[in-house]
């Protein structure tokens, strides 16, 4: 089967033709495409619906889309079925003939060692050019009276139980995110503070005066102030959960199966937005310093959103679980003792004595990378997972699982950067087995060992952190020089220079 599998694929890759794209979504029109400085994203075949046609074609489909790679790696079939290696691993990069990623960034990745049938990770790397909306709520507006924008981007996706979500994320996302800047292009070029609201349709003569509506004016007394940034992370914001929503609503007919953790950088007007939803990782290694630009979501880390949310939806536990966290299981012949607690409330523990209710399984059990909600899942924040329910229950987890990324920003205007300046993403591949010093260990090492206007140094440094975290094939395993297991999950690296050639100057 996996050989048929594989024959398909290449079948497909080598083809002349170029597959039919994918039908486009109804809520991103098609306007106008990246300048040439990013190579084209290549379309896709389109899903096989379910119930459609023969059983056959449908699993061939369902094969090729999970099976797909990054497009700008320009993978032949014959790296296409390397990339697909769980055995020799080999990294995957892009190639030095091809045209450069921006700004030079470099990019490696690696499969599993057997986690998971294919890679499910994903990753896109793109310039957007962002047209201002010509009309809103029906009413023209005049041209624009300066140019559109353009926006650098960055993405990587690391989906669980199946490809299907990263792998839609990484084609869209950045999309949804040029549908939610179309409303702010002259804002954002305007030094002026942003309008409190945009034009909308008039009223017609005889309509409601809405002014009655209006209460005391004593606690509006002057207005807050929204910053342009402010303004660009909301539309960040907004275009995950769109993005979340429109994963809801064609993951039948397209087969969108499972979810991923999702880690973007958009770098505009002279600000570098990093936004996480998940337990990717980016870093900052300037001059020797790190820093962190993203925090991972796990049931640890929001354990009070979670036993909130489970405070305030009683019902979303079921009969089965608990809000409460305990520092093991209670067990039933420990009824009427006393025994440490904590709830939504509380960082510190305190004791409380035990009822029938405490014996269910807790919303959060297990520590570390052994954390899950539900019994379930170890990430708390993401995209998809809209299907995703507890083991042998009817409870879904979806309610637990929030879609909006955290956005950190980062003014590159204020600093002085070097070449060796860079900001590093990784997926959990990499930060399971690697430290922020290690890695700023290997960013000095690497980067020290090329000529600065070396474009190549960054990819090689992608590579080297790759290679660090899977290891060496030893003992019937994957193994670091320090003989620990190394990394068995997929890991992608993208590292992007903040200065010297090739960068936003």
């Amino acid at each position: 089967m996996l050989n048929r599998v594989r024959s398909a694929v290449a079948h497909l890759v080598s083809s002349g033709g170029a597959p039919p794209p994918r039908p486009k979504s109804p809520d991103l029109p098609n306007t106008a495409s990246a300048p040439p400085a990013a190579a084209p994203e290549a379309p896709r075949s389109p899903p096989g619906k379910a119930g459609s046609g023969s059983a056959a074609p449908a699993r061939a489909v369902e094969a090729r889309a999970s099976f797909s790679r990054p497009t700008f790696l320009q993978l032949s079939p014959g790296g296409l079925r390397r990339a697909d290696d769980h055995a020799g691993r080999a990294v995957q990069s892009p190639p030095d003939t091809g045209r450069r990623l921006p700004w030079s960034t470099g990019y490696a990745e690696v499969i599993n060692a057997g986690k998971s049938r294919h890679n499910e990770d994903q990753a896109c790397c793109e310039v957007v050019y962002v047209e201002g909306r010509r009309s809103v709520a029906g009413v023209p507006r005049e041209p624009s009276r300066g140019q559109g924008l353009c926006f650098y981007y960055w993405g990587l996706f690391d989906g669980h139980a199946g490809g299907g979500a990263a792998e839609m994320a990484s084609r869209l996302l950045h999309r949804h995110i040029r549908e939610q800047l179309k409303d702010l292009v002259e804002i954002l070029q305007d030094p002026s503070p942003p309008p409190l609201c945009l034009p909308s349709t008039p009223r017609t003569p005889g309509s409601a005066d809405p002014s009655h509506l209006l209460g005391p004016q004593s606690c509006w007394s002057s207005q807050k102030e929204v910053t342009h940034e402010s303004l660009v992370v909301g539309a960040i914001e907004n275009a995950f959960q769109l993005m979340d929503e429109q994963m809801a609503r064609e993951r039948r007919g397209h087969q969108v199966e499972g979810g991923c953790c999702a880690l973007v950088v958009v770098y505009l007007l002279g600000k570098v937005y990093v936004a996480n939803a998940g337990d990717s990782r980016a870093i900052i290694v300037r001059n020797g310093e790190i820093i962190p630009m993203s925090r991972e979501f796990t049931p640890e880390t929001e354990r009070q959103r979670l036993q909130l949310l489970g405070f305030l939806k009683p019902e979303l536990l079921g009969s089965e679980f608990t809000r409460l966290e305990f520092p093991r299981r209670v067990l039933p012949k420990e009824l009427g003792q006393r025994t440490l607690y904590r709830d939504q409330n509380m960082t510190g523990w305190a004791y409380k004595k035990i009822e029938l209710e405490d014996l269910r399984f807790p919303l959060v059990c297990g520590e570390g990378k052994k954390a899950r909600v539900m019994a379930t899942i170890g990430v708390t924040r993401g995209l998809g997972d809209h299907n995703l329910k507890v083991c042998n229950s009817t409870l879904p987890i979806k309610p637990f699982l929030s879609c909006f990324p955290e956005v950190r920003v980062y003014d590159l205007t204020q600093y002085e950067h070097c070449p060796d300046d860079v900001l590093v993403l990784g997926t959990d591949g990499l930060w399971d087995v690697t430290t922020d010093c290690e890695v700023a260990a290997t960013v000095d090492r690497v980067l020290s060992a090329y000529e600065p206007n070396d474009h190549s140094r960054y990819t090689a440094l992608a590579q080297a952190l790759v290679l660090g975290a899977r290891g060496t094939p030893r003992d019937r395993g994957w193994r670091l020089p320090n003989n620990k297991l190394g990394s068995g999950d997929d890991i992608s690296v993208f590292i992007i220079p903040l200065g010297g050639p090739g960068s936003y100057s």
